[in-house]
This record gives C-alpha cells, structure tokens and sequence, in this order.
C-alpha cells in the first residue's frame, strides 16, 4: 500500500542478469527452477533492487525492494479464453472475454516436477505478449498475506480462502527486522517459519511471490529494516553505503540460505530473471533496460500505461500492486474502497489479459509493536490491524463472545521499576536504538523511561520521539511530542524526580524520513537553557519474560480510579474451547493488551479502530490472564464482540 516512487515484485523473461553486487543491483524477474524429485516444492523466483550508481551518488533514492518468486501451482480455470481487439497500448490485437476458459489443470507442482523451461514471456505478431510457464499461456491474478501478521494457526484457512477466490498466487515480504532482531541471532520459528508457510501454499495448490528485502515499507515499523541500523547517523540506510550493504550481505547469505533450495538469489544461488516494479507515474525513472516492468495503480485507467509502453512494447503487463484498499492510521477517518470499483477494474484487467496482484487480499494485524507511521505533515501510526471481513467461503473462522471481565489488580508503572531489567545509568540521555542492551542491539520498540533528579522549575525543553509523558515523581506535568517541545515545570521545594516516559509510536516506513527515525529523547534536556546530566534509563520494550516475571509478584487491588501509567490484571473465561474474538475496552483510554504475554497491539479511544483481535489460537481452555499497560487513566469493563468494529 505504500505510495513508493518504485518497488520490486513479480517477473518474466529477460536476458540473464550480470551476478548480484549490492542490494542497490539489478531487479527480478522469474523463471521456474529445473525441477526433480517428487515433491511439491515450491520454486523460488527472483529478487529485484535498482541500478548501481556512481559513488558520488550512493542511491538516495532506492527505487525499488528486492523480490523472489515461488510458483508452486495454478489453478485450472481461472481465466477466460479470448478473442481478440485492439490493444490498449500499442494496437495489436488485444484478447476479450468469450465463453471459454484456459484450462490449467496440468499445471501444477506435481505434473511439472521436471520442469526445464518455467516462468518466461512471449511476444509473437498478431497478439499480445503473454506469460508462459513451461511453455503454456498464463495469467498471474495474486493477492498478498504477510505470514507474520496471521497466527500461524490461520495460515491454511487465509491461504484457502484466497484460493476459494479464484487466486492462483499469494505474495508475501519478508520482514528482516524480526527474523534478525539481533545481529546474528536470527528467528525463523513459530510465526516466523517462512519456509513452512511457502511450503503450506505449495500444498494448497498456490504459487508464491516473495519480496524478501531488505526493505519492504509494507506498514511496518521502519519498513522491516531493523531499528540498530539507525545507531550509526553516517549510514544511509537504502543505498550503497559500505555500512549498509554489509549488514545486507550477512542477512540475505543467512536468509537465501533458507529458500535457496525453493530457488533463489544470484549470487547466492538464485538463477531467476528480473523485474522492477514502480508507480505508473514513475516508470520511466525506476526502469531498467533488460527487466520486465510491472506497475501500481489504485484504479484502471487506460492512460496509466502510457510511460510503461515507452520503455517496454514487448513483454506482458503486470501490475505488481493493485491497491483495492488503504492502511488507517490514528485518529484519522476509517479508509473504505468501493466494492464496485474493485470489481469494475479486475474485469478491465482480465479482459485485457493483465496479470495483476491484489494488495492487500487479507491485511492481518500488527502484533505487538511493529506498526510503522507516516510523516508527511505530522506523524500518525498505523492502526493495530487493517484488515476488513473476510470472504464467506470456505467457512469463516469461528467467531466467540465471551463474558465481560474487569481488572481485579494492577501495579502502577513506578512499582514495577524494580521488576524490569538493570537499567541503564548515562550523563546524557541515549535514544532508544544506542541503548547498550540486547547483546549491543539497542532496544526496537516499545517504551523509554528517563529519570534525573531536579532542584529547582522552569522551562522544559527537549527533543522526544514520539510522545512523551513527564512526570514530577509520579505527579503528570504535561505531554512533549514532535510538535511541543516546551514545558512548563513548576517551582520545586526540594529536588525531585524528573521523569520522562516516551513512546516509540511507530517508525515511518516510507520517504527518506526513514534516515532520521531514532527514538526516546534525542537530544539534550535542558530547563532554562542548563542541560540536565546524570540519567537512570530503563527500558520497557514488555517481551514475555517481563511478564513472566510480573506472575510472581504482589499486586494491588483495583481503586475505583488510578490516573497515571499502570499495568492492569483480569482474566478472560474462554471455556473449554477457545474461539477468536475482538476486544473491545469502551473506558479505556491509550495503551496495550497482552494476553498470556503475547501482545496484542495499541488500542486508543481516538479510533478509528474501536476492537482488537484475539486470536482463538491464543487463548487456553478456561481462563486466560489479560493485562492491560494503560498510560492514561484506568477504565473497567473489558469486552468481548464476534465482529470488528471500525
């Protein structure tokens, strides 16, 4: 969904690329791998990046993410045969629908197991260029789900539906920063396993286009690029810079490692063809002469391929991301696409033998904290999930109401001080990536508390991304954010606390704003223009050992009304068999859920998102412990609805 001037999705034919340099190289485009054996597995198509430039000029402007294809199988009759008339484009003759379809049957990973020719592209007189595979005619109708933002559990069930609509092809990014959230310690379990859901589409009867980075924007904090990039300010991130590039290589000789065998990228074993992928506007920037050209557009328009036939007459078109819907952020207007427009412009894309990927088919939910944000006039974090009902078939996954439960105990946020991790002790304040924790990694997401000792008030004055909360000892002062960076704070008989408790809200995941996205304080504070020194910085990033640790201490009971940041217990009865559902908090105001330990994501009473989803996966038989960090004030009633609420 992200507005980028150029991406790098699916592919064809073109001639065989010069080996893989740096991730600011050459596109991708695909083509099957030889095949043997008996499985189904799937095979592996290739990445994409953008022309090497000059040193002088390190890539300021990466056009385009890097891409892999699988393509296990296709469907049987899922296109139309034609006749044909004139060609939008170029006035050959152009397919139209008749009453009979292409029949594909024979296309799958089982009968082309010894495939030789795979993925290519046609062009011959009296008719439009065309995907082939192993020689057949083809047409490519995607539709894109992020492994990581669907419980493992659903994969089958997201991946059968798409299927059920009549898709032949899901697409999926790889997100590096939570396969690798340290350096070198890499994560390809659980959630995670990228192998097992390529190899779960495989079975399905789903080919798969894998965009594996290293950025993919996708609504994802700092567009999946790790937040320790982010500690060194010479490095620019998404171009050829030394400090970049290298950190590149050892992610991709780890990852590619791990699809090499589906197929994969040149210099590590990847023999696919290339392809860019860029805005309709900005196809004549982001092409690369010998890649196929794919497109992103929001509606059909007969005009958007103007730019396209000037660098490309030849090769099928693709539209890489068709947006059928939009990302919400907080506090904004809930965005909705009309159905009927979605309709009305895959009709135009099949009647033109346009092969097209819809983004997103199936959005999911940001667990925990890896929203990203957006930062044109100010900065808005992307809501929790950005999903809409899914289809009616094949069966819905259950859905449960469960009763209503309020918190029973909490623990304000200064008594768990004593709880969280050694905290970290500095002159000056340190932001949330250059913190010395995590094995040198610094601290992705979540919150930062800051505290130093004051003797006297006056003018506050600091830089925090991206909000913030101060605190005279535990008393609120006032809020500090992008846009308010003064506070007033008032005389002090004695030296007090001063603490500053700032939250990451989401690193932008697209424009060049991404270079300058460290969070916490940073930069100097300073009351009346004298620089405070001597800070006690804990980190509060809640990973589940935190809240392992929380099971054994004593809580507090519930007062009928706490203001202030503070952790929130109640249990959830699910009975003996655990369904989904959505939370819903009414009298709550800004903060998290975690439900045995896992989080859940950001609720806030702005909206536009009114529910979060639990997953039933999640939940155990009977009871369930729920904790809520609320940073405002303490609400009551925790509900449960069978239905999303937007």
């Amino acid at each position: 969904m992200c507005r980028r001037p150029g991406s790098v999705p699916l592919a064809a034919q073109s001639p065989r690329p010069s080996p893989w340099r740096c991730p600011a190289g050459p596109g991708c485009v695909p083509r099957l791998p030889r095949g043997g054996g008996s499985s189904a597995r799937p095979p592996l198509l290739q990445p994409v990046g953008m022309a090497s430039r000059p040193r002088s000029s390190p890539c300021l402007f990466w056009k385009r993410i890097l891409c892999i294809f699988f393509l296990p199988c296709i469907l049987s009759g899922f296109s139309p045969r034609v006749k044909h008339k004139k060609n939008l484009l170029s006035g050959k003759a152009q397919p139209q629908l008749s009453q009979y379809r292409f029949i594909w049957s024979h296309l799958t990973p089982l009968e082309l197991r010894n495939r030789s020719m795979g993925l290519q592209t046609e062009s011959r007189v009296g008719s439009n260029p065309y995907f082939t595979l192993e020689g057949h005619k083809f047409l490519i109708f995607g539709g894109s789900i992020h492994y990581f933002r669907v419980p493992r559990e659903y994969w089958r069930d997201r991946l059968l539906k798409l299927k059920a609509c009549g898709f032949n092809t899901v697409t999926t990014y790889v997100p590096w920063n939570l396969h690798e959230p340290e350096r070198g310690r890499f994560d390809f379990s659980g959630n995670l396993d990228l192998e097992a859901f390529v190899l779960t589409a495989a079975e399905i009867g789903l080919w798969v286009i894998l965009r594996p980075g290293p950025y993919i924007c996708s609504e994802i904090d700092l567009g999946g690029l790790p937040s320790r990039l982010l500690q060194d300010p010479q490095v620019n991130l998404r171009t050829t810079d030394k400090g970049f590039v290298e950190a590149v290589d050892k992610y991709f000789d780890h990852l590619i490692s791990r699809v090499v065998h589906l197929q994969a990228l040149l210099k590590r074993g990847i023999v696919e063809l290339l392809l860019t992928s860029d805005n309709v506007d900005d196809v004549l920037k982001g092409y690369i002469k010998g890649v196929l050209a794919t497109i992103n557009m929001k509606k059909f328009r007969k005009d958007a391929f103007q730019h396209l036939y000037k660098v490309q007459r030849d090769k099928p078109i693709m539209i890489m991301e068709y947006w059928v819907g939009w990302f919400d952020t907080w506090g904004s207007k809930h965005e909705v696409k009309d159905a009927g427009d979605v309709k009305n412009t895959v009709s135009e894309f099949i009647k033109f033998e346009i092969s097209f990927n819809v983004y997103m088919f199936h959005g999911g939910t940001n667990f925990g904290f890896i929203n990203g944000a957006i930062n044109f006039v100010k900065h808005a974090g992307v809501v929790t999930s950005y999903a809409v009902p899914l289809p009616p078939l094949p069966e819905l996954t259950p859905k449960a109401v469960y009763p209503s439960t309020r918190s029973s105990h909490y623990l304000p946020l200064w008594d768990v001080l004593q709880y969280l991790d050694e905290p970290v002790m500095s002159k000056m304040p340190v932001s949330m990536e250059n913190l010395p924790i995590n094995n040198g990694n610094g601290q992705s997401y979540g919150l930062v508390l800051y505290e130093t000792p004051i003797c006297s008030g006056g003018q506050l004055h600091a830089h925090v991304r991206d909000v913030a909360q101060v605190f005279l000892n535990e008393t609120t002062i006032g809020i500090l954010d992008d846009s308010i960076r003064n506070l007033k704070i008032p005389e002090v008989k004695e030296c007090q606390l001063l603490r500053i408790l700032v939250e990451n809200q989401g690193r932008v995941n697209f424009s060049w704003k991404i270079q300058n996205q460290q969070k916490g304080l940073t930069g100097p504070v300073t009351i009346n223009n004298i620089s405070l020194e001597g800070f006690t910085i804990y980190s509060l990033e809640m990973k589940m050992s935190f809240f392992k640790r929380l099971r054994y201490v004593p809580w507090r009971p519930v007062p009928n009304s706490y203001s202030g940041p503070a952790f929130y217990r109640a249990t959830l009865r699910a009975g003996s068999s655990p369904k989904d559902t959505f939370l819903r908090l009414l009298n709550w105001n800004y903060g998290f859920v975690f439900i045995n330990g896992r989080n859940l994501g950001r609720y806030w009473i702005i909206g536009p998102q009114e529910t979060l989803y639990l997953p039933g996966a999640w939940l155990h038989p009977e009871d369930n412990e729920i904790i809520l960090f609320e940073k405002i004030k303490s609400g009551s009633v925790i509900e449960t609805t069978d239905q999303p609420v937007l």
